[in-house]
């Protein structure tokens, strides 16, 4: 006759079996839950920070000195402000700004100046525009093109 095993201890194993499937379960769905509630405060968290407008840009990063005008963006963690407005026809130079940058935004690149560079932890470069015109904005991004900044030219 074959050899028939033992299902005495199948069936004793069936409550702890069951037991183990509805914790995996609960885990699985309290990780869920969390999750999904981590991912909307980080997004909603996003939403509320401060768009800057135009006139945000003119009042404080752009000043007219000896003739030349001079845009300063903060590079950390993006830059800022984000937006900005300056005149046109006049000789610019853009300074950015870090202070302990460690992120993507030390990587800038401006390709309608074919200017690539990683900048300094913390310093500023200055980069010149030349004399920028009406209608030529001027766009930054980060190394990974995750942050990026603008500059519109106005008469």
């Amino acid at each position: 006759m074959p050899y028939l095993p033992d299902l005495q201890g199948l069936v004793s194993l069936t409550p702890y079996l069951t037991y183990n499937c509805l914790m995996n379960k609960t885990v699985s769905i309290v990780v869920t839950v969390v999750l999904v509630v981590s991912i909307g405060i980080v997004f909603l968290g996003a939403s509320k920070s401060k768009n800057y407008t135009a006139t945000d840009g003119v009042a404080k990063n752009v000043e007219i000195k000896d003739g030349i005008q001079y845009i300063t963006i903060n590079a950390k963690a993006g830059y800022s402000p984000r937006m900005s407005t300056a005149k046109a026809g006049i000789p610019t130079k853009l300074i950015v700004r870090t202070n302990g940058t460690y992120d993507c935004s030390a990587s800038l690149v401006i390709r309608s100046l074919g200017f690539q560079k990683i900048l300094a932890q913390t310093g500023e470069e200055v980069i010149d525009l030349g004399t920028p015109q009406v209608g030529q904005p001027l766009q930054g991004l980060c190394g990974m093109g995750m942050y990026n900044f603008r500059v519109n030219f106005e008469s």
